[in-house]
């Protein structure tokens, strides 16, 4: 049977997608959708790009000749206004529809825009997650226009000012009184504020912007701020509203199961503008992560070719690198904590009933993939040195059923 396979979005679901389709299924049809003029690419990289450590060529997720060698029709620039559930039917701004088999909605996530007073007045406003957006912050400032002001110290807002920290004179403004208040706990968060400080960033915390008049941001506390360039960093949200409007089972994101299957027939989801069971906690909730994205998109891309294929691991999880800092964070800070830390080495451990729940390390992340099992794994505490393996990482901390088990294949 030739099949058609339909795909809206372009980023490392679709890829994850593409690649599972066409090992298990030559002869169908991939027709992938995509809003951007761009080609698939690595969203993490766009403020390497912007600070001259990765050029254009190096921003791809894949080489340009992906999309011929996997047979499939790429249509950029190509934003899709409606999906029929009852039909298999999508409909493209244009209007033209096209008929699908099997449907992946990877439509990914969308920046948060508040509504500023006079926000209209104001000129050079940008987002910053995507890479258009990173070449038109470029231009701007290339052109002379040295003071930015970002709304958001999140891991947007941040990744952005460490991306042009060389090139302009940078503020964060911040309602919380913490940087990276999503994935880090006070601590962790204090000390990454002195780092950025120490790096020429000015933060202003504990403060929020109330309205703007031109060029000119007024603050909660009655303060203002001159600039020339306005990055609006205040998070993001699923793209969903699709699948909701064709009357799909959404939450903040599309609701999928452990197969990447939504509420409707032969329709898929993947990536950021999903819900999934986070495993560390066994909730349901979005976890914007590339490497969850090309998983799940791995997983539907089997499903959809008729390959069975389970993913049902994902967890939190958040690694970056500010001003070269190294900081990772992965599943619930929740339970008693044990805290190893030296110094600027942050090593906090979360941990309830018999198991790990998740980690926050900062500067030293060297063999943490073994925690990152162990959440996974859902491994017993009381069946490791826990002491040892939270100072030095190694199987020699396990015991020998599970050294059996992960390095010679025993169940």
């Amino acid at each position: 049977m030739h099949r058609k396979y339909v795909i809206i979005g372009n980023s490392a679901a679709a890829v994850g997608a593409v690649e599972a389709i066409r090992r298990n299924d030559r002869n169908g049809s991939i027709v992938i959708f995509s809003k951007e003029s761009q080609s698939t690419y690595s969203r993490p990289l766009i403020s390497y790009y912007n600070q001259g450590k990765v050029g254009r060529e190096s921003i791809y997720f894949r080489p340009d000749d992906f999309y011929e060698k996997n047979d499939c029709d790429f249509r950029p620039g190509t934003s899709v206004f409606k999906i029929d559930i009852h039909s298999c039917t999508i409909t493209t701004d244009s209007g033209s529809d096209e008929k699908y088999d099997r449907l992946l909605i990877a439509t990914g996530s969308e920046p948060v825009v508040p509504p500023f007073p006079g926000l209209d007045t104001v000129s050079n406003v940008r987002t910053y997650t995507s890479f258009d957006d990173a070449l038109a912050l470029e231009e701007l400032i290339s052109s002379g226009l040295s003071r930015v002001l970002i709304v958001g110290a999140g891991l947007i807002g941040l990744k952005c000012a460490e991306g042009i920290s060389k090139k302009a004179d940078v503020t964060c403004v911040d309602l919380s009184d913490k940087v990276l208040s999503s994935i880090l706990d006070d601590v962790s968060s204090d000390l990454i504020s002195d780092h950025i400080r120490s790096n020429g960033i000015k933060l202003v915390l504990g403060n929020a912007v109330k309205a703007f008049s031109g060029n000119k941001a007024e603050l909660a506390d009655g303060s203002r701020i001159d600039f020339d360039v306005l990055v609006i960093a205040s998070g993001v949200r699923p793209c969903a509203s699709l699948f909701k409007n064709a009357g799909g089972l959404t939450g903040k994101g599309i609701i999928i199961d452990d197969h990447c299957r939504t509420s409707a027939e032969n329709v898929f989801a993947a990536g950021d503008c999903v819900e999934s069971v986070d495993m560390s906690t066994g909730k349901y909730k979005v976890m914007a992560l590339l490497p969850n994205a090309y998983m799940q998109g791995e997983c539907a891309g089997s499903n959809m070719s008729d390959t069975e294929c389970v993913f049902n691991k994902a967890i939190p999880m958040n690694a970056l690198t500010l001003f070269g800092l190294h900081i990772l964070t992965t599943g619930s800070y929740t339970g008693e904590v044990s805290d190893d830390s030296e110094g600027n080495d942050i090593r906090r451990f979360y941990h309830s009933d018999n198991r790990l729940n998740g980690y926050i390390l900062i500067n030293n992340i060297d063999k943490a993939g073994i925690y990152t099992s162990m959440i996974r794994d859902r491994v017993p505490l009381d069946t490791i040195d826990f002491g040892l393996v939270r100072k030095a990482p190694g199987l020699m901390a396990f015991g020998r059923v599970y050294r059996d088990k992960t390095l010679g294949g025993k169940s």
